[in-house]
């Protein structure tokens, strides 16, 4: 396991506010400072309420980061300041040419009239890349007076395991500003900047703005949550080895949960097999026939193979159950005598965490799992290590597509 990086700062460079915001969110990694910053030193970034080089706020920055600018300005507290992240210097330059502040504008939230006057009043422009890392927990300091740089009440230690953009995504940007390039996707800053503003008073609209930053390169992509409504998939395995209660609860409940797991995952299933007595605990008709025992308990029993195939050709005829993919759903690991009869009969065997794998899979990227693909996998004898071979191909496409 690679050693994580240990990093001693004991200075804070003091920024507005909203400069500070625009960095956290990865919309912004440049900054201004009024002197020349040498690449590699490292800062904490303490946010303050300035003049705007004589503009009023609405001037300096672009429209669409207005809302997020004065937010930022008005959770500043007098008593206390929240120092929440901390940034590195990778690259300084200075800028003097006017011609160029149009395009810049463009790939920053300053408004090119913002930086025409920071030009005019200082003669030229240090643009600082800063690359910018969450600070495991904020820090909490006394105000001070305004300054360039201010000395932290003690040294602080930080690694750099939490980049608001990865390698990949700040290199990109870092280019893009460098060679004066033009946004990408212009349209789609604007609509962002429109549905940002929609999340100060509709938190579900934050799902959508995460989406787009994903795709400008303004955040990380997240890891995909599932949904509150599906908080179900998480009990498949753990009905499937429940041990508790009676065998018939216990088995309805795995048998219930199985099958809104399938109906789930794209199957479609016949209402009739619904197990008990002598009847077939499933039977899936498209989107190809498959027909499964479901298990809850410690184990599988010896003689699951020979019941599937008893209550399969009764109620499906020897045919049809001959070409149908047979399954077998419980926990454990079979017995010799088990994963022999399922080699015989074709049948194939997962376990309940395997199922809840698949599961999870499809509620975390609706439509990633095919169910003519996974055909191909439903081999016989215990097969979680293909459902496991599967999954990580489908996850593995997602990030190429990505």
């Amino acid at each position: 396991m690679a050693l994580i990086n240990q990093l001693p700062i004991a200075t804070a460079f003091c920024l507005p506010a909203p400069d500070i915001e625009a960095l956290s969110q990865g919309r912004n990694i440049l900054v201004m400072p009024r002197i020349f910053m040498n690449p590699g030193r490292l800062f904490a970034l303490y946010p303050t309420d300035i003049e705007f080089n004589s503009l009023p706020l609405e001037q300096y920055y672009r429209p669409g980061f207005i809302p997020i600018a004065k937010q930022s300005i008005a959770e500043l507290n007098q008593n206390k300041v929240k120092i929440k992240v901390w940034a590195k210097c990778e690259d300084c330059q200075t800028l003097d040419k006017p011609e160029e502040l149009e395009t810049l504008s463009k790939l920053t939230v300053w408004t090119a009239e913002g930086l025409h006057k920071t030009l005019e009043q200082r003669g030229h422009i240090f643009l600082a890349y800063f690359r910018v890392y969450r600070l495991p927990q904020p820090l909490e300091i006394d105000p001070v007076s305004s300054s360039r740089f201010i000395s932290l009440p003690a040294t602080i230690t930080v690694d750099e395991s939490q980049a608001i953009l990865d390698s990949n995504q700040f290199e990109h940007l870092y280019r893009k500003i460098l060679n004066r390039q033009p946004p990408e996707h212009p349209e789609l800053e604007e609509l962002e900047t429109a549905i940002a503003q929609l999340t100060l008073t509709h938190p579900d609209a934050k799902f959508l703005t995460d989406k787009i930053q994903t795709f400008l390169g303004w955040q990380p992509a997240k890891p995909r949550q599932i949904p509150e409504n599906l908080n179900w998939i998480y009990t498949i395995n753990e009905l499937g080895t429940a041990t508790e209660g009676g065998n018939y609860e216990k088995g309805t409940a795995f048998e219930n949960i199985v099958h809104q797991s399938l109906q789930f995952l794209g199957f479609e299933l016949d209402q009739n097999a619904k197990g008990g007595a002598g009847g077939m605990d499933l039977y899936c008709t498209k989107p190809y026939p498959m027909v499964g025992e479901c298990k809850a308990g410690k184990s599988i029993p010896d003689s699951t193979a020979e019941q599937l195939y008893r209550i399969g050709v009764r109620h499906l005829g020897t045919e049809t159950y001959q070409t149908a993919v047979k399954l077998i759903i419980g926990p454990g690991k079979p017995t010799s005598y088990l994963e022999e009869s399922a080699q015989k009969s074709t049948i194939s065997i997962i376990n309940p965490m395997t199922l809840e794998k698949l599961v999870k899979l499809q509620a975390q990227y609706p439509g990633s799992v095919n169910l003519i693909e996974l055909k191909n996998y439903l081999q016989a004898g215990q097969i979680d290590d293909k459902i496991d071979e599967y999954i990580k191909m489908v996850v593995n496409r997602l990030k190429l597509r990505s």
